[in-house]
C-alpha cells in the first residue's frame, strides 16, 4: 500500500527541538530533487539551522529550535508526508559492533606486519642471544594483540562452553591460545621456533570474515522498534471544558481525547462525536476513506481528515492496535531470527570433528615419542590447519559480492540471512495497493496555470490523501489567493477566488459525470484529475519471470481487488486485515511452503516479518521497510526476479567454497597428522585456503 496520510501528525513532547534535532519519517522522498526541495523549503521556517534528509532511511532531521508543527505544516505545503519519530524509542538500536571489528581487524593487522618483519630475521640466520630478543619483543606486540583482536572469539566461544556446547569459535580459540602459549614457551626456553607470527596472522583473516559477516547485518534493524517510534506521542485530554497535552502513556481508560483535524488517532476508542471520516490505509491498506458514525471504534494510528473529533478511550498505555501489531511484528522477527545460517549447520558437525582431531594427533605423537612438546606443535599445527577460516569465509564472502552485485541493480539486502532464505522460496504473496498498484493524478493538457494555481490553494486546505498527492502533481505552480476555505467532511473543498466558487473534490459533488477528483471553476465544466490506480511498472514481467505460484493479499475492498486479479490472472484475497494477513502466510508455511511477502504497508509489517523472505518498496513507511529482507529503490519492478537468481547463485558458490574448504581439508589434515606442517607452514596453508575463497566469491559478479 502506499503510505497515505497527512503531514500535520502529532508531534513529539516538546515544543521545541532538541539538541540532538527532531526526526521525521518521510515515505515520499524518492530521488535527489526531492532532498533538494525540501531542504531548500524548510530553510525558512523559523527556528531552522539545519535540515538533512536522507534517501536511504527516508528521513529528516531538523535542528534548531524549531516547532514541529511549523516543521510539519512545511513539509505538508512541499506536498509530502512525514511522521514524527520518537528518538529514544530509536536510539537504542545503535550498533557498534562493525566498528569495534574494523578496530581489532587494523590493529591485528598492523601487528601481523611488524612481527612478520621481525620474523624474516630471524629466518635470515639470526642465533642465540639475537634470535631470543626478536622472539621476545615479538611476544610483546602479539600476545597484547591477540589478546584484543581475538576477544570477539573468545567470548563466543567461552558463551557456547558454559552453556555444554561448542561453536566454530571453539576451535578458532583454541589454536589462538595454543599458538600463542608454545611460541611464549619456546621464546623463554630459547627455542629455534616461535609462531607468534601464525597466531596473528589466524587472528587477522578470521576477524576479516567476521567483519565481512558482520557488513551484512549492519542494515537489519527491528521493524517492531520502528512502530513504537511512529507513535503519538501526546494527545489533547479534556477534563470539563478545559484542554491538557499529556503524554500518550497517561491516558486512562474512559478519557475523553479530542483529536485535531490531520492527527493521527492516538489511543484506540468510541467516538462520540457525530460523524468522522478516516483514512486507514496506513493501518489496514483500504484506499477509499472510512465513516464512523457515533460508537464507532477508531484505532491508534488511523488519520482524522474531517473536522476535530473527540473519542473515549478504551485502551491506555500498551494496549492499542499499534502496540499489538508492533508486538505480533516482534514475534514474527524472533521467528525468522532463529533461522540457522548454512555456515552455522556446518560448525555445528565441523567443530567437533577438528577437537577430536586435534586430541588424537596430541595423544598419537605422545605415545609415539613420549615429547610433549613435539605432540604439543603437531596439535597446534593440525589445530590451525583445520582452522575454519575458509569456513567462515566461505559465506560471508559471497553474501557481501551479492549484495553489491544487487545494490548495482537498485536493491538493498537488509538482513544477513536473506539470500539464503530467497533462495529457498517456493510461492509468492503480494500485497496491493502500492506495492503492485500506485494512485496516479493526471493534469489535462488544457489545464492553465490558473487552474494549476487554484487546484494547489485549495489542496493546501485539505488533509486527504489525493490532496497530498495533487500538491506534488502542481508544486511547479504558484498557489492564487482564496478566501472563504471550507472543507466539506467526504466530499472536498470550496473557496472563493476573484469572486467565484471553486471546489475541489469528488466528481459527483460537483455534479460532474466523472467519479473521481474533479476541480470545478465558477460555472465552468468540471475538470478531472484523478486516474484509478496505476499498475506499477515492470509488475507483470516480475511475475512472471519468478515462475513460481503467486496470490494477491490486500486490505483493500473486493471490487477493486478482483480487477487487478483478473489483470494479472491472479487468485486475490480481499478485506485482509494485518492478523488475516499472517493467518494467510501461516497456512501456506503449514502445508510446506516457503513465502516470499512483497507489500509496503504498516498493515503488511507484520506479514513481511513473518514470511521466509519478504521484499518491500522504497515508498514503503520505514517500519514496513525494516522487517523486509530487500528493498527495491527502483521504482519498477521489471528486475525484481534477478534476487531470486542472485540469492541461488549465492547458495551454489556457498557450497562450492565449502567444498574448496573440504578438498584443503582433506589435504591439509593428513600433512599436519603425520607431522610435516610446523604452525607457521599451517597457518600459510590456511591463508591460501581462504584466500582461494574469496577468489571464488567473485564470480557472482559476473552472474546475469
Amino acid at each position: 500500500m502506499t503510505v497515505a496520510g497527512p503531514a500535520r501528525a502529532a508531534v513529539p513532547a516538546r515544543d521545541t527541538a532538541a539538541a540532538t534535532g527532531l526526526q521525521f519519517s518521510v515515505p515520499g522522498v524518492r530521488c535527489a530533487a526531492c532532498i533538494a526541495g525540501i531542504e531548500r523549503g524548510l530553510s525558512h521556517v523559523a527556528g531552522v539551522t539545519d535540515v538533512r534528509v536522507n534517501l536511504s532511511m527516508k528521513r529528516l532531521t531538523v535542528g534548531g529550535t524549531a516547532d514541529p508543527k511549523a516543521v510539519l505544516q512545511a513539509v505538508a505545503d512541499l506536498g509530502y508526508d512525514a511522521f514524527p519519530l520518537d528518538l529514544a524509542a530509536l536510539a537504542s538500536r545503535r550498533d557498534d559492533t562493525g566498528r569495534a571489528l574494523l578496530m581489532r581487524l587494523a590493529v591485528a593487522g598492523f601487528a601481523m606486519m611488524n612481527v612478520m618483519l621481525l620474523s624474516v630475521a630471524v629466518w635470515s640466520g639470526a642465533d642465540g642471544a639475537t634470535r631470543d630478543m626478536f622472539h621476545m619483543i615479538s611476544a610483546a606486540i602479539a600476545l597484547p594483540t591477540v589478546a584484543y583482536a581475538g576477544q570477539p572469539f573468545f567470548v563466543s566461544a567461552w558463551s557456547a562452553l558454559r552453556r555444554g556446547r561448542t561453536n566454530m569459535d571453539v576451535p578458532i580459540s583454541l589454536a589462538m591460545i595454543l599458538a600463542s602459549g608454545i611460541s611464549l614457551y619456546e621464546s623463554l626456553q630459547g627455542g629455534h621456533h616461535a609462531y607468534f607470527d601464525a597466531a596473528l596472522s589466524l587472528t587477522f583473516f578470521l576477524l576479516i570474515g567476521r567483519y565481512m559477516d558482520d557488513r551484512t547485518r549492519s542494515h537489519a534493524r527491528s521493524a517492531a522498534r520502528e512502530l513504537t517510534a511512529l507513535e503519538v506521542q501526546t494527545a489533547d485530554r479534556l477534563t470539563g471544558e478545559t484542554t491538557q497535552t499529556v503524554p500518550v502513556a497517561d491516558l486512562a481508560i474512559g478519557d475523553v481525547v479530542l483529536v485535531p483535524s490531520g492527527a493521527r488517532v492516538p489511543v484506540d476508542g468510541q467516538l462520540l462525536s457525530s460523524r468522522a471520516l478516516l483514512d486507514r490505509s496506513f493501518l489496514t491498506g483500504e484506499s477509499a476513506a472510512a465513516t464512523v458514525t457515533p460508537g464507532g471504534m477508531l484505532h491508534a494510528g488511523e488519520v482524522n481528515l474531517a473536522a476535530p473529533l473527540q473519542l473515549r478511550a478504551i485502551s491506555a498505555g500498551t494496549d492499542t492496535s499499534l502496540r499489538r501489531m508492533a508486538a505480533m511484528v516482534d514475534t514474527a522477527e524472533n521467528a525468522r531470527n532463529s533461522y540457522t545460517a548454512l555456515a552455522d549447520r556446518a560448525a555445528r558437525i565441523y567443530a567437533p570433528l577438528v577437537h577430536t582431531l586435534a586430541l588424537a594427533a596430541f595423544v598419537g605423537w605422545w605415545l609415539a615419542t613420549g615429547d610433549v612438546r613435539v605432540s604439543l606443535n603437531v596439535a597446534i599445527a593440525t589445530l590451525i590447519i583445520t582452522c575454519p577460516c575458509a569456513l567462515g569465509l566461505a559465506v560471508p564472502a559471497v553474501s557481501i559480492a551479492a549484495v553489491s552485485r544487487l545494490f548495482g541493480a537498485g536493491f538493498l539486502v537488509r538482513h544477513a540471512t536473506a539470500l539464503e532464505r530467497l533462495a529457498e522460496v517456493t510461492t509468492v504473496v503480494f500485497d496491493k495497493t502500492g506495492t503492485l498498484t500506485r494512485p496516479t493524478l493526471l493534469l489535462p493538457d488544457a489545464m492553465d496555470d490558473r487552474a494549476r494555481g487554484i487546484a494547489k490553494a485549495l489542496a493546501q486546505q485539505s488533509h486527504h490523501p489525493l490532496s497530498r498527492a495533487l500538491l506534488s502533481a502542481v508544486a511547479d505552480a504558484v498557489a492564487v489567493p482564496i478566501t472563504d476555505v471550507a472543507e466539506v467532511a467526504g466530499q472536498g473543498v470550496a473557496g472563493l477566488v476573484d469572486g467565484h466558487v471553486v471546489r475541489l473534490g469528488r466528481g459527483s459533488w460537483l455534479q460532474a459525470d466523472v467519479p473521481g477528483l474533479c476541480l470545478r471553476i465558477g460555472d465552468a465544466p468540471a475538470i478531472a484529475l484523478e486516474v484509478p490506480e496505476t499498475l506499477r511498472p515492470g509488475v507483470q514481467a516480475a511475475i512472471a519471470g519468478f515462475g513460481l505460484p503467486a496470490e494477491i493479499v490486500t486490505g483493500d475492498a473486493t471490487g477493486p481487488a478482483q480487477a487487478l486479479a483478473r489483470q494479472l490472472n491472479l487468485p486475490v484475497i480481499a478485506g485482509a486485515s494485518p492478523t488475516d494477513k499472517l493467518a494467510r502466510l501461516a497456512s501456506l508455511t503449514a502445508r510446506g511452503e516457503r513465502v516470499l511477502m512483497v507489500g509496503d504497508g504498516l498493515n503488511d509489517t507484520a506479514a513481511l516479518a513473518m514470511a521466509h523472505a519478504a521484499i518491500a518498496p522504497a515508498t514503503a513507511l520505514e517500519a514496513s521497510r525494516n522487517a523486509a529482507d530487500i528493498v527495491v529503490l527502483a521504482d519498477s519492478f521489471a528486475d525484481l526476479p534477478l534476487i531470486l537468481t542472485v540469492a541461488r547463485a549465492t547458495r551454489r558458490l556457498s557450497r562450492q567454497n565449502f567444498a574448496i574448504a573440504a578438498v584443503y581439508n582433506l589435504i591439509a589434515i593428513p600433512v599436519a597428522l603425520a607431522g610435516f606442517a610446523t604452525p607457521l607452514a599451517a597457518a600459510l596453508a590456511m591463508s591460501v585456503s581462504s584466500l582461494t575463497v574469496l577468489l571464488n566469491a567473485q564470480r557472482m559478479r559476473w552472474v546475469k
